[in-house]
């Protein structure tokens, strides 16, 4: 019997092999034609990994570029429960009234005190009425009521997360009136964070402009208060693409170069771009809006806190404008991140960023390479 069976499988057996080999082969060999047919990918794929830029799976999605050491410091400490590291920032940027450096600050802390305020109020005991730990609480609780709410559609979250969400920045109202009062005078921080309340409450257009007069007279050309205010006109919250669009333009209008403040125009362009061609991102106006961009980042101080944000943003126009030379360089700067307009109102950020870029490096010339150890060569 086993050698009968040996007798009539053996064949079998063989056959299978035989046309296993067959669709091997025709597999190697497709591949390698597909290589020979597209000689443009494999030098592009060579460029890339000759340029050292990182594959998807090693960007980090969360942020935009590194944080400063000591706020990883900071924020390490917070979550190990020491405040004082926290403290120590938020009064060095008072003190220098550094107020860019200060609501950036801010923001990375206000995360962790919604996720755990346990450190916060060690804090708010140990120094009763300190401007920064106020800063902070009412900041945080903006944080948290934004949690309470969830991140989807308003289709799809619940009535009792919207209502937590309500109490919660009804809350942050009152801690913003006291960390004002408790502020330096020319500090603009506790109204940055209050643009998020008026956001998220639908507080009507004249108490959001109010709060922009307190703003403007303490910092009229504040990076993060400005991208907060145009959240707030633009049409997906609670003003439309024309609002948004005007006040980008004046905000951009007259600002003093390396303020940054071109980045806005083009914010808006696409927060309310419904365009399915990119023809609307190579007309003579999106040209100069990019040009224009690209001066101010040149004359930015290197360590601006929102620097690598309109990286992120210029690498994606310039990709757009088939500028690939130009497009290459910010994408280098700011390789290993993508936690930035316009990746993350993608799907999949890295994967969108990581297939611009390399198509950028497969199309730029030698010239655009000029990138060393992390700075433009000039």
């Amino acid at each position: 019997m086993i050698i009968l069976l040996w007798v009539v499988l053996t064949p079998l057996a063989l056959g299978l092999v035989a046309v296993a080999l067959v669709f091997l082969k025709a597999i190697v060999q497709g591949f390698a034609k597909g290589l020979r047919a597209d000689p443009d990918a494999v030098e592009a794929a060579a460029r890339v990994t000759a340029l050292g830029l990182l594959d998807a799976e090693r960007q980090h999605t969360e942020l935009a570029a590194p944080l400063p050491p000591a706020l990883t410091v900071a924020l390490a400490a917070a979550r190990a429960g020491d405040w004082e590291p926290a403290a120590d920032l938020l009064d060095a940027a008072a003190a220098a009234r550094d107020w860019e450096r200060r609501t950036f600050l801010t923001e990375q802390l206000a995360d962790v005190v919604a996720d755990d305020d346990t450190w916060l109020r060690a804090w708010e005991e140990a120094r009763p009425g300190d401007p920064g730990a106020a800063l902070l609480r009412a900041r945080g609780t903006v944080f948290l009521a934004w949690n309470v709410r969830g991140g989807k559609r308003a289709e799809d979250t619940t009535g009792e997360q919207f209502d937590g969400f309500r109490r919660t920045l009804a809350r942050s109202r009152e801690e913003h009136v006291r960390a004002v009062a408790l502020a330096p005078v020319d500090d603009p921080s506790p109204y940055v964070g209050e643009i998020w309340t008026a956001l998220g409450l639908g507080l009507p257009h004249e108490e959001m402009r109010r709060i922009w007069r307190e703003i403007t007279d303490r910092a009229p050309h504040h990076y993060e208060a400005t991208f907060s205010a145009l959240q707030y006109w633009c049409g997906k919250w609670r003003g439309s693409a024309e609002l948004a669009r005007a006040f980008a333009v004046r905000a951009a209008a007259g600002a003093p170069a390396g303020s940054l403040m071109t980045a806005f125009p083009l914010i808006a362009h696409y927060e309310h771009d419904e365009s399915d061609s990119t023809d609307v991102d190579r007309t003579p106006e999106m040209f100069a809006a990019v040009d224009a961009a690209l001066a101010d980042v040149a004359a930015a101080d290197p360590g601006h806190p929102r620097l690598a944000e309109v990286r992120h943003l210029l690498a994606y126009y310039l990709y757009l404008q088939n500028r690939w030379d130009e497009a290459l360089v910010q994408f280098r700067l700011v390789d290993g991140y993508v936690g930035a307009l316009p990746w993350r109102y993608k799907g999949d950020p890295a994967a969108e960023f990581c297939r611009m870029r390399d198509e950028s490096a497969g199309n730029a010339s030698a010239a655009g390479d000029g990138v060393a150890g992390g700075r433009e060569v000039v």
